[in-house]
């Protein structure tokens, strides 16, 4: 029997339980997964007449509690707050995509370009994105979101304003460390061009942290949305989105109506919780410092 194979049995026998922090990930992930399949399967749950229409108002259910009809209950305008609850899933996940996909896009070339050249280059985007990232995330996609108006793209953009310096500095600082490594000098001395060195040597070895950056950006995004919303300057008035909910719920709080606010707040929350966790979970699993022993090995 190959030494392999005598090995095989020793990796795969494990006991005793999963750590917490793989508990903690696993439960994070699988909310993640839940509201994905939720933003996907509404429009399909609305056309087998499960759901009502998020943009239609009901004429005669106005204020209407909790019931087997209405599962979230009505607000003051109409609306059926389970549809729009399900449907500010998909309005959150389509915004947060793509200011994570924005700030991923251009943060992380930057980082590259920046962190090999090395130079004035350096020094000039180095001073414009620390002077970026030290400002309120908030504030800036609050005055970016005054320039570009409302709608997803739009929304996407403001709020990856303060991304992109986040992948900016991870990349940038990884490949001032690697660019000294002797693979990278091997491939200098053999006469490979600057691209080449940049996509081949350096970019596999220095985003290993862009997935966490990337959860953790995501559950951020979905707080900045909300706060976008809640101030009127996130997607259209007629678009759900959990934000632009609460803002409408807040005025009927004083008169009892508690339900108009508890559940698209109650969305916003587990979906930030559930990408959290999973982002924290990825961060010790790619960093071997943050790691540790999820499972108990048996001796030999």
């Amino acid at each position: 029997m190959s030494v392999a194979k005598r090995q095989l049995p020793r990796l795969i026998r494990f006991s005793g339980r999963p750590s917490l922090s793989l508990q903690l990930t696993a439960i994070g992930l699988a909310i993640t997964l839940i509201f994905l399949g939720i933003a996907l399967l509404a429009p399909v749950f609305q056309a087998w007449g499960w759901i009502q229409n998020p943009t239609e108002s009901l004429i005669n259910p106005i204020h209407d509690p909790p019931s087997l009809k209405y599962l979230f209950g009505t607000t003051r305008q109409g609306y059926d707050v389970f549809s729009r609850t399900l449907y500010g899933t998909q309005a959150a996940l389509q915004v947060v995509v793509l200011a994570t996909a924005f700030g991923l896009i251009i943060g992380v070339p930057l980082g590259l370009v920046s962190g090999y050249l090395g130079g004035k280059l350096d020094r000039i985007l180095l001073f414009f994105m620390d002077t970026i990232y030290t400002l309120p995330g908030l504030l800036l996609s609050v005055t970016l979101a005054f320039v570009v108006g409302r709608g997803i793209l739009n929304a996407a953009i403001a709020i990856s304003i303060a991304y992109i310096p986040q992948y900016y500095r991870v990349v940038r600082n990884h490949t001032v460390s690697v660019k000294t490594e002797l693979f990278v000098e091997a491939a200098q001395a053999m006469g490979a061009s600057t691209g080449r060195i940049l996509t081949r040597y350096l970019f596999f070895n220095v985003v290993q942290s862009v997935p966490v950056l990337f959860t953790l950006n995501a559950a951020d995004a979905i707080l900045t949305l909300g706060g976008l919303g809640f101030l009127g300057l996130g997607l259209p008035e007629e678009t759900p989105e959990w934000g632009h909910d609460l803002r409408l719920a807040l005025e009927a709080l004083p008169t009892g109506v508690w339900w108009t606010a508890l559940f698209p707040g109650l969305g916003m929350t587990l979906m930030v919780v559930g990408l959290s966790l999973l982002g924290e979970g990825l961060n010790e699993f790619i960093n071997p410092r943050l790691r540790k022993d999820s499972w108990s090995q048996t001796p030999p």
